[in-house]
């Protein structure tokens, strides 16, 4: 496996893996339950079953946080070949709980404008 690069964006972080084993091996390694077990567990999926998949390119899972106050998030894998006959892998976690936004509204420190009252 070669160095990943990562981007965050807002509330999202982005990860991208240079992998030397094929595609079908990394596909297997995402999408087959026992084998995905390996390294991350039921525990940790709000659902065990995928969201969506795109077989052989992209699969997503909701995640939940197992610690309040429970966040819950999408991870979606992206593969592709790559120039080395190895696999770019793709990972995208993205914080989807609602609440979170609710939080940005109501914070107290929201840096927005000032009305003073006459």
């Amino acid at each position: 496996m070669k160095t990943g690069k990562t981007d965050e964006h807002g509330h999202d972080i982005e990860l991208e893996y240079q992998l030397d084993e094929p595609p079908q091996k990394v596909w297997r390694a995402i999408s087959i339950p026992e084998f995905r077990e390996n390294w991350l567990p039921r525990e940790a999926l709000a659902d065990p079953e995928a969201t969506s998949i795109t077989p052989g390119e992209e699969i997503r899972y909701r995640m939940r946080d197992d610690t309040p106050p429970f966040l819950e998030s999408t991870v979606t894998f992206r593969i592709a070949p790559n120039a080395a006959g190895g696999t770019c892998l793709q990972i995208i976690h993205q914080l989807t709980d609602a609440r979170v936004e609710r939080m940005k509204d109501t914070a107290a420190n929201n840096n927005g404008h000032v009305l003073l009252a006459a």
